[in-house]
């Protein structure tokens, strides 16, 4: 009997790990153009030009990729053309949602594809900016990593009348994906619509500000180590930028409060991983953290270095995750707010989304909730 339950238990962990295949065969390209055209999902960070995920021709109006040894799973991905500019829409331009796979067997999918994003360049999206929003910098030097950035921010709607206030600033990556609809590839986080209307509605004001990210680099800026397929990780930098260049140029040219209790910073994937990496580095001077979607697959140095730090002073964090994500996310996100909570000094909130994909139409929809908890306790 117990050889039999040894039996049981090893078939039923060799099942709960098993890995598969995954066959994609592009039936419809809909292009003309040279380009090759490669998978961007939650098995490869959203990299729109990851050549480990090229499509190979089959003949003229064929291609495909095999992926092997994906875990047992939800997964989401879309078709680039090696960029979020040449990204797969519908027929009219728009965006569309992203497609999805559970991996329980070896599959194989057929795909078609209605039209490219650069084919309808002629038409560009409306600005959705409110007026509160405005572009500070087009190319804010980052002499850090010594190249050039576009920097946007949000002031309150009482901020020019009343000259004697100081406000507190939350620092948000992806700077074009949070205000305005044009610069946007898959749609805005709304940012600026959602504090219209919070603000008013609570009187708890803060200043945001938008850092771009840096296209093709991003990978490596948001990432603070080494990885073998993507680079090497220049996070380190990046939250020095943060740190000691921007941030004393937005104290001196705005009225803020400058204490690490009205300093926070947030971002999504990637620009969630080094949101808390800047947290854990710089203490003293980032009191909270919103952690949407994190990208903590890419880093798993991360869990080490956490586990080794000590948080001297109160830091709070905010976690949230949709389940529909990856078969990791969740999980891996658990497991660093597990390692965090374990200090006395440390508040973390925790949020999840059963439908929640891997977007900022997601991210938009929590947005709301964060604000509400970051801004719940007085300034000081």
């Amino acid at each position: 009997m117990k050889h039999l339950l040894t039996l049981a238990l090893l078939l039923i962990l060799s099942h709960l790990h098993a890995q598969f295949s995954l066959r994609l065969i592009l039936t419809s390209p809909k292009t003309n153009s040279p380009d090759s055209i490669y998978v961007a999902g939650s098995f490869n960070n959203w990299n729109p030009s990851d050549i480990a995920y090229r499509l190979t021709p089959i003949d003229n109006n064929k291609k495909t990729i095999l992926l092997k040894n994906i875990a047992r799973g939800h997964y989401q991905f879309k078709l680039t053309r090696g960029s979020w500019d040449r990204v797969e829409t519908t027929t009219k331009g728009e965006a569309v949602p992203n497609r999805e796979i559970t991996l329980n067997s070896d599959t194989t999918l057929m795909i078609t594809i209605d039209a490219w994003k650069d084919q309808f360049a002629g038409t560009p999206k409306t600005h959705t900016a409110s007026a509160q929003v405005r572009v500070i910098d087009t190319a804010f030097f980052m002499p850090q990593l010594n190249r050039h950035r576009r920097i946007w921010v949000y002031l309150p709607k009482s901020y020019q009348d009343h000259k004697d206030k100081y406000y507190p600033v939350l620092y948000m990556q992806d700077g074009q994906n949070l205000f305005d609809e044009q610069t946007a590839p898959f749609g805005e986080w709304g940012v600026d619509e959602c504090l219209d209307t919070l603000q008013q509605l609570t009187g708890r004001e803060c200043i945001i500000v938008g850092i771009d990210h840096g296209g093709d680099k991003r990978t490596t800026e948001y990432n603070p180590y080494d990885n073998a397929q993507y680079g090497k990780g220049e996070g380190d930098k990046y939250a020095a930028f943060l740190v000691t260049t921007l941030k004393p140029f937005i104290d001196n040219k705005f009225r803020t409060l400058r204490s690490p209790q009205n300093t926070y910073i947030a971002g999504s994937s990637l620009g969630a991983l080094i949101a808390l990496y800047a947290v854990m580095k710089y203490p003293g001077t980032f009191g909270a953290a919103g952690i949407f979607s994190p990208a903590f697959w890419i880093a798993p140095q991360l869990n080490d270095q956490l586990n080794h730090t000590v948080w001297e002073t109160p830091h709070r964090f905010y976690f949230y995750a949709g389940e529909k994500e990856s078969a990791h996310m969740v999980s891996d996100m658990d497991t660093i707010s597990g390692i965090i909570r374990t200090q006395s000094q440390t508040e973390i909130s925790r949020s999840t989304d059963p439908v929640g994909q891997h977007s900022e139409k997601y991210w938009r929809q929590h947005f709301n909730d964060f604000y509400t908890w970051l801004m719940k306790k007085p300034a000081q």
